[in-house]
């Protein structure tokens, strides 16, 4: 199937088949969404004398039509990572599952979804039908209940260390329930800022991870390999004082958010949001119903 070679297409040429896939190494595939592209950088730069990659459509943004390229590279391939997605993910086969049944004479290692809440506690991810609030997709749980109650809440020591051990535990959780790749420890490390934003991890942390997967593959010693570029670095959020503590962290002096290069005060942001819980009341109920656990954890410790 061929598609027309636009900007966005040529962006991912190999897949399309709009640049020839280099045939003088094995090819290894790297399927998931924006940690995913990530890993293939730093892989294709750590191992460039062992493996060629291919830059894939992150998977929530596959259409029915991209279906076809994925299968005829996996034929092409020799090695798969992939994050842990559901089968028939929005109703296509690209799930974990469905690519290991489309290929499974491929050498695979599952990745798990890079997520840790310790540094910055209560930030939270909220799928919702009423899609994300304004300036940054980061739900702050004290401006959930604030929203809910009409009451502020401050993070309180032991209400970071709470959260923090449950982030582990539910990194440990999908890890050993998906069979994957064991990465927490890359992420919990104290006195390092380990990631931006509760689901993009730094670059070390993400370089960390290319390692263990090249072990995992076998792909032998890896290059030392700097992308020149933070890879997720396109929000960053601050560090407050009780997260700071308990992770061995110096606290940020500036309550503000970096996004996409600009300076937004977290107080600007908590306006925005609380203006958009009111237009959604949907939104923030699915936030209550998602994070019911670590909002008690809140309350509680107030």
């Amino acid at each position: 199937m061929s598609v027309d070679a636009t900007p966005r297409n040529l962006h991912y040429g190999v897949f399309y088949g709009l640049t020839p896939l280099p045939q003088d190494k094995p090819l290894l595939l790297v399927h998931g969404n924006c940690q995913a592209e990530s890993l293939r950088v730093l892989l294709q730069g750590c191992y460039p004398d062992a493996v060629t990659t291919a830059r894939l459509v992150p998977a929530h943004e596959m259409t029915a039509d991209d279906v076809p390229h994925l299968r005829r590279l996996l034929a092409c391939a020799s090695l798969l990572v992939t994050q842990p997605i559901v089968k028939s993910y929005r109703g296509l086969p690209i799930g974990t599952a469905d690519l290991h049944e489309a290929a499974p004479q491929l050498t695979n290692c599952v990745v798990p979804v890079l997520r840790w809440a310790g540094l910055h506690p209560t930030q939270a991810i909220v799928r919702s039908s009423e899609g994300e609030p304004p300036l940054v997709p980061y739900h702050d749980l004290r401006t959930v209940l604030e929203a809910a109650t009409g009451r502020r809440t401050r993070i309180r020591l032991a209400a970071a260390r709470t959260l923090r051990e449950m982030s582990l535990a539910a990194l440990r959780e999908r890890t050993n329930r998906h069979g994957a790749l064991v990465v927490d420890d890359l992420l919990a490390r104290r006195g390092e800022r380990t990631v931006h934003v509760v689901n993009h991890p730094t670059n070390a942390v993400l370089t960390g991870v290319a390692g263990r997967i090249g072990e995992r593959l076998a792909l032998g010693a890896p290059r030392a390999f700097d992308p020149g570029r933070v890879l997720l670095g396109s929000v960053v959020a601050p560090i407050e004082e009780a997260a700071a503590a308990v992770n061995d962290l110096a606290p940020d002096t500036d309550d503000t958010w970096v996004v996409h290069g600009e300076c937004v005060p977290s107080e600007r942001i908590r306006e925005a949001h609380l203006a958009w819980y009111s237009r959604h009341p949907r939104g923030l109920d699915d936030a209550l119903a998602r994070h019911a656990s670590a909002l008690h954890i809140l309350e509680s410790a107030a």
